[in-house]
């Protein structure tokens, strides 16, 4: 790609992102109510894991443990959208998304570019106020070192990536069913069973845990609780990145090649 085509289409990203930040700072008394209700919750999860485990340890998870893990969990609800995302999916039921494939920009880079903007505001506006009021309320555990951070952030990219890229894919659905929102549904309460934040995947059974491992989903929060705990370090944190770069790479991939098949097959009536 040419230097100076490569520079506009990162500003035209740059904006797009930028845009979708500022209007989701809009919504700031929506975002306190859901921060209070993500600290409820979160504080009925601990209590609950905390009943459980009884002073035990269980599979290395102990009482600092389950309570960095709901923290956490909780934070990343909707850094990763892990309640539904069907914005894409409503657009190509109404019809709007012709007009969007008008527009003087690729329709993928698009929506990455507004999920990234929306990504970062929930990010800002949730995630890190629920860790901070977390912190007052329990002992939780913070990455030990400079490196460890540079990990879960790494992790927290690459597992938006992964989360963006299946729920690309879900939406896209759309293309070829009148009710792709059941399909939604379905693959959203996969979603949270197999990425580890209805439980940490290390208390189910082994073959459990091999099954949800061979799919992108604990990419999109188990491996960022464990690197975050240090449950995974040095060797293992590496292997934990570089599956999550996989995951990442193959479903954004895979995005655009179903995208190129669902747009040529595109009909909309009236225009």
């Amino acid at each position: 790609m040419h230097s100076g085509l490569l520079v506009s289409e990162l500003r035209l990203f740059w904006e797009i992102a930028r845009r979708s930040f500022r209007r989701q700072l809009t919504y700031r008394r929506a975002a306190v109510a859901g921060l209070l209700t993500n600290l409820f919750f979160g504080v009925l999860r601990v209590s609950v894991l905390l009943a459980l485990l009884q002073g035990r340890e269980v599979a290395g998870f102990d009482a600092p443990a389950a309570i960095t893990y709901t923290g956490l969990t909780q934070a990343l609800i909707m850094v990763m959208s892990l309640f539904g995302w069907y914005e894409l999916m409503q657009t190509v039921h109404r019809g709007e998304v012709a007009s969007d494939l008008l527009r003087p920009t690729d329709y993928f880079l698009l929506w990455l570019a507004q999920d990234a903007g929306r990504a970062a505001s929930q990010l800002l506006m949730r995630a890190a106020p629920t860790l901070l009021l977390y912190s007052l309320l329990f002992q939780l555990r913070w990455p030990a070192t400079p490196g460890a951070w540079l990990r879960v952030l790494a992790a927290l990219l690459l597992g938006w990536l992964t989360s963006f890229g299946f729920r690309f894919l879900l939406n896209l659905s759309a293309f070829w069913s009148p009710n792709a929102l059941g399909i939604g549904r379905l693959g959203f309460t996969v979603l949270m069973f197999a990425s580890g934040f209805l439980l940490p995947l290390n208390l189910f059974p082994e073959w459990v845990q091999r099954v949800c491992w061979l799919t992108p989903f604990p990419s999109m929060m188990q491996a960022i609780v464990d690197l975050w705990t240090g449950a995974a370090s040095g060797p293992a944190a590496l292997r934990l990145l570089t599956v999550q770069l996989g995951w990442a790479l193959g479903l954004l991939l895979l995005s655009r090649v179903v995208l190129a098949r669902a747009t040529r097959r595109l009909v909309v009536l009236g225009g």
